[in-house]
């Protein structure tokens, strides 16, 4: 299982280990997060794309920096993205997937010749375009290989979607409510970069409670 919020917690995910943390705790309440502060962890926490005031920092890949992260363990809450990967964790492996790593996320999904769904984070629990145009990315990279087919309609809708978008992915995106709703907050600088293809080939995968990254080949 693949689970994406492509604006922005997948995104400051992949980010936050490509300048090396060692893991990433994500957890789905405030309460939680705001327990672990107390504990003397490092927390990037928000809700509606505003940083809490306990928080370090919030869920901008931006603030992910090497100085910031290398080697720490960071808890990690949102509005969206955090919930979907626990709703996620009961898959027999999930990882998490962003323009940023795509295809080596599809390289590694074609070599484990597992069935893949792809789960949304979507804006509170609801559709969203930003990571159905993803998610129509990752499945149309998957199914170039012979051995996987679909006749789901949803998947085929998602590839629809991003067919139609690819050719000016930044135009397209003037669509979409989570720009508008980071925009609102001058929070809108990172949308040209969580939407950069293949950055790393690192993997986020959640092991028991916590993100560690796996290097794929």
């Amino acid at each position: 299982m693949v689970v994406t919020d492509v604006l922005r917690a997948s995104s400051a995910i992949v980010t936050a280990f490509m300048n090396g943390v060692e893991r990433i705790i994500p957890v789905g309440t405030l309460e939680e997060a705001k327990a672990f502060k107390d504990k003397g962890f490092m927390v990037a926490a928000e809700r509606d794309g505003i940083v809490r005031d306990f928080a370090d920092f919030g869920n901008s890949p931006y603030n992910f920096t090497a100085e910031r992260v290398r080697g720490k363990q960071i808890v990690y809450s949102t509005t969206n993205g955090t919930n979907a990967i626990h709703l996620a964790s009961s898959g027999q492996k999930v990882l998490i997937g962003a323009y940023l790593n795509i295809s080596a996320l599809a390289e590694f999904i074609v070599s484990e010749g597992k069935d893949l769904l792809v789960l949304c984070a979507g804006w509170k629990n609801k559709f969203n375009l930003e990571d159905t145009l993803f998610a129509g990315a990752l499945a149309e990279m998957v199914l170039a290989d012979e051995r996987y087919h679909t006749i789901c309609d949803a998947t085929l809708g998602a590839i629809d979607l991003f067919d139609m978008a690819r050719d000016n992915m930044m135009e397209y995106i003037e669509k979409v409510a989570q720009r508008h709703r980071l925009k609102k907050n001058n929070l809108d600088d990172v949308i040209g970069y969580c939407h950069t293809f293949d950055q790393t080939k690192l993997i986020p995968i959640l092991e028991n409670d916590y993100l560690i990254a796996i290097q794929n080949a």
